[in-house]
């Protein structure tokens, strides 16, 4: 039988077993196969989730800004990687969590597995433990060190990396501040467990944060033309770190 002949539900089995890669070039073949893999709640997606995401974090709500089996996969591949963080950071078992074991005089980052210099990104930051002294999200390029001795705010301590530190609401570059952020008067501190949004404009090179979805403004503008990668650091021992790649941002 021709696979034209063939109905929906089977061939969006055949397509539960190619690779992401293969899917991205399944969706160019037709019309009709790339409707199937339009719809993004399919057994398609569904099944790929189960084979790379645990129970766990598919049972439980960090994934609650991604409702669609296509979105929480997608993220996954932009999670924190494992092969670029300080040696006393470890990725939990739901790949998108970050440990950072109690190390004395030590400051520890780590990077997501994908960086970007094109279009326009968002993705949530969630801090589930103690900030410490020093607590920075942002981003940073693959120059930027990722543990130092110390107590310091690793993440802007140079002239790769960027980050807003939630402790002091500073922003930091170049090991400089930037001033304070948002700029409003007695702006609230961070309370553990709030969603952070970082939106990186890579056509207007600017870095923004928005917090429980209210815009707080452009924090960087001018960034380099290079990859940039979701980075966070930390000082404090057992505190831990979601990040979720949430796609391009809604305007609005």
């Amino acid at each position: 039988m021709h696979v034209d002949f063939l109905p929906d539900i089977i061939i969006g089995n055949i397509f539960s077993y190619l690779s992401l890669q293969d899917l991205r070039s399944s969706s160019l073949v037709c019309r009709r196969w790339y409707s199937i893999l339009s719809d993004e709640d399919n057994d398609v997606w569904r099944l790929h989730c189960i084979q790379k995401l645990t129970e766990e974090v598919l049972s439980s709500d960090i994934l609650s800004s991604t409702p669609t089996y296509k979105t929480k996969l997608k993220a996954f591949h932009h999670a924190w990687n494992p092969e670029d963080c300080s040696r006393n950071i470890y990725i939990k078992p739901n790949g998108f969590t970050i440990h950072r074991n109690p190390v004395a005089q030590s400051t520890d980052a780590v990077r997501g597995k994908i960086g970007f210099c094109h279009g326009r990104h968002a993705w949530e930051v969630m801090w589930e433990g103690p900030l410490g002294t020093v607590a920075v999200i942002g981003i940073a390029t693959k120059e930027a060190s990722l543990q130092t001795h110390g107590y310091i705010a690793l993440l802007g301590s140079d002239d790769q990396s960027w980050g807003w530190n939630l402790v002091d609401n500073h922003l930091l570059h170049n090991g400089d501040s930037q001033g304070n952020y948002p700029m409003l008067n007695n702006a609230p501190k961070y309370q553990v467990g709030e969603r952070i949004r970082v939106i990186l404009d890579c056509e207007e090179n600017t870095l923004a944060f928005e917090r429980n979805y209210e815009f707080l403004g452009v924090a960087f503008r001018g960034l380099p033309e290079k990859l940039l990668y979701p980075s966070v650091s930390a000082v404090y021992g057992h505190t831990e770190v979601s990040m979720i790649y949430l796609g391009p941002p809604l305007d609005g």
